[in-house]
Order: structure tokens, then sequence, then C-alpha cells
């Protein structure tokens, strides 16, 4: 019987960890079974885009992964067991099992299914906000800048990565709209002094009305209230104060940190339950210097690569491997003219560089568009389809990974 693989979520970090594995297992050994809401692909880093009005290239699942050896089911999780090592799944609809059967058993799990926007409780957030954690709070706020007309007030919240993105592309998309971006602290705190710098000349170009130290308190159907009393107007509120992990692994025996991540170790793999890998969002791993990693795209690739050769080498008995994960830059697309590229340590922390304008733009154009290259095209990993013997740890299917 073979040894039952299954990967929970297809974003950036499982569709990459699913091509490694089909890259590293022999066929007649495993038996890879990917597992996604969609049937495309979402670039989720290019989601501000949608939103703004412009189109993406729908990126079909089923042909990322034709002549890979790993098999689609296009449903949602509703719910994994890891004592009894099972995965429930319903379809769109709420239909039980969508294009199959409605529980999936495996032997090894990969868990990567994301993160959704954090709305740390705000009222009136769930209600009258738009977020862009997903395609479809991306189509929706698309249809809401549509329907506004000149003169239409946006107020995006958050000065994050997301937050910069949103305003920017939206500003420069519409520019007939009165957009503003609401920070809790000093705009682009994280940037170095040229990137600070950068990003306030092009806000100001785009027109862009800047309320710094503004902690948001409530989102109306017309405006966004702050703690200190005052009012933004707003016919959309856009809402990018950061992400949350997606609330299956919390109704799991999966041991979770304080922010409902699962505790992984070096090598992905849960430190709970030695059966379950997971990476992206969904986990909470370290850098190089103890840091956490953030959520990111820059982050869930590599740790999906890591996972997928720790899975591998356990069951051929080959060498585990512990590659440090760290940060070279962040990318930061400020419209489609203009970004910012900011140097970072291992860590995460800002060095003095960070070259921004036209050039900067195609650079970050190209790290998008590496990024979707990677995973689509899993036949770049080097084929070394390994067996699994009993000698080199091989894990029967229907028994727990080995340590």
């Amino acid at each position: 019987m073979k040894h039952r693989i299954v990967i929970l979520g297809a974003g950036y970090a499982g569709a990459s960890a699913a091509g490694r594995l089909a890259r590293r297992l022999h066929p007649d050994d495993v038996e890879l079974t990917l597992v996604n809401a969609e049937p495309d692909f979402v670039e989720r880093v290019r989601l501000h885009q949608l939103a703004a009005g412009q189109d993406l290239k729908a990126r079909p699942l089923a042909d990322m992964f034709a002549g890979t050896g790993v098999t689609l089911r296009v449903a949602r999780v509703t719910g994994v067991d890891v004592d009894r090592r099972t995965v429930a799944l319903a379809g769109a609809d709420g239909a039980p099992g969508a294009d199959g059967p409605a529980e999936l058993a495996y032997d090894t799990l990969v868990y990567a299914l994301g993160s959704s926007a954090d709305d740390h409780q705000v009222p009136g957030v769930a209600e009258h906000a738009h977020e862009l954690a997903g395609r479809g709070g991306a189509l929706r706020l698309r249809d809401r800048l549509a329907a506004l007309g000149p003169g239409g007030r946006v107020v995006v919240v958050g000065g994050g990565l997301t937050g910069i993105e949103a305003v920017t592309e939206i500003a420069e998309t519409r520019p007939d709209l009165d957009v503003a971006l609401a920070v809790r602290g000093d705009l682009g705190a994280w940037l170095s002094d040229a990137g600070r710098r950068h990003l306030r000349g092009v806000l100001d170009r785009l027109g862009v009305t800047v309320h710094e130290h503004t902690d948001v308190a409530r989102v109306t159907a017309t405006a966004v209230e702050t703690a200190a009393g005052g009012t933004v107007p707003a016919d959309a509120a856009v809402w990018t104060t950061g992400f949350a992990a997606h609330p299956i692994a919390a109704a799991t025996a999966l041991e979770l940190t304080d922010r409902g991540r699962i505790a992984v170790d070096a090598t992905m793999r849960s430190v709970s339950h030695p059966d379950v890998y997971a990476v992206g969002d969904a986990a909470q791993a370290d850098g190089p210097l103890g840091n956490p990693l953030r959520m990111s795209c820059a982050s869930g690739i590599p740790m999906a690569w890591l996972a997928a050769d720790n899975v591998a080498a356990r069951l051929t008995g080959g060498r585990v491997p512990h590659t440090p994960l760290g940060y070279v830059h962040q990318c930061i697309s400020l419209g489609r003219g203009d970004a910012i590229i900011q140097f970072v340590t291992s860590d995460d922390q800002a060095r003095a560089a960070a070259p921004g304008g036209r050039l900067a733009a195609r650079y970050k154009e190209m790290v998008c568009a590496g990024a979707y290259w990677t995973v689509a095209h899993p036949i770049q990993y080097p084929v070394r389809r390994r067996r699994l013997t009993a000698a080199s740890g091989e894990v029967p299917a229907g028994s727990a990974v080995g340590a």
C-alpha cells in the first residue's frame, strides 16, 4: 500500500510543497493529494491589483500539476482529526466531499491552509470594511470601487506591506478618488530613512492623505472612527492590519502558538504530532536569530521547500536538512511604475539601502512573476525520486512517521 501524503492548501507554500514532493519521491511508493478550495492558483501578492480593477491571468491548478503525479481535490477542508489522521472535506456549496470522498486518510500531512484578514475584534470591520486576504475579498472591493464616482472617499487602514501596496495602487488607478491611509504609528516605521523618504514622496505625488498615530476604534458604513474621537469619512474602508491563521488548526489537538499558528521545529514538523508538517502562514517558524518568520510569500516558499525535503529524507533514510531561513529584502510595489526594494538583515531588520523608482518596480514585478513561476513549474526541481525502504525509515500506510 502506498504512503499517503495529503497537502492542504494550494497557495504559494502548499503548491510549492506538493510540486517538490513529486520530484523527491517515487510515484510507486507514494500517493500525493493536494486539496484546495478553488480550482485556480491565486497570486495573493497581486490581489491589490485585482481590487484596483486590473485583470489577472487565470492559473488553473489542474494545468499546473498535470503530469506531476499530484492528484488535485477541489474541496473545502472542514476539519482535521490528527488522532485518526483524517481530513474532512466539503464542496464550495457545502455538499459533502465535493468531487470525491468526504474524508481523506493520510500517513503524512502537510498543512498549508494559510491565513485570513485579522479584524482584531474592532467593531464594524466584519460588516463594513473590505479585505484583501483572498480573491473573494479583492473582487468585492473591486466592485465597490467601481461603483464610486469622482470624489468618492476611500480609507485604507493599516500601514504594513498590504496597506501601502493597496493605497498606492488604488490612488494611481483612480486619481479621481479621495484616498487616505490610516496608520497606528509612524508611516513606514520599519523602513530605513531612504525608504521612508521615498514612500512619503510617492504618497504625496499620488495625493494620498496620511493619518499617522491613528488607532481605529470602529468602522461604520460611512466612516472610520478613531480611538481619539475623530472621524475619517469613508465610502469604502479597506482593512489591512494583518492576518490571522486559518481557524481549522485551533479545532485540532495540534500544539499552537499564542497567535493560533502551528508550532513547528526547524524542519517544519509539528512539535506535537510528528506525522504533520506545517508551512506558510499556518505555521510559526523561527528565523536565524530566533525571530518568528513573518506571514509572507518570502517565508512560505522556503518553508515549503524545507518541509518537502525533510518529508522525503525521513521517508527514504536520507540526510535530514536543517537549513536556516532568513531574508534578503522586502519588495514593496507603489503602483505600477514605482516601488521600494528595502534591503534587510537575515532577521528582517532594515539596512540603509532602499532603492526606489521605476527600476525598483521592474524588479518587484520580476519577483512576483518569479514566485508564481517557481510554484507553477515543479519540473525545475532536480528529479531525485527516491524509493521508500524499511531499512531507511519507510513508514507503512496507517502508521506514524518515525522520528
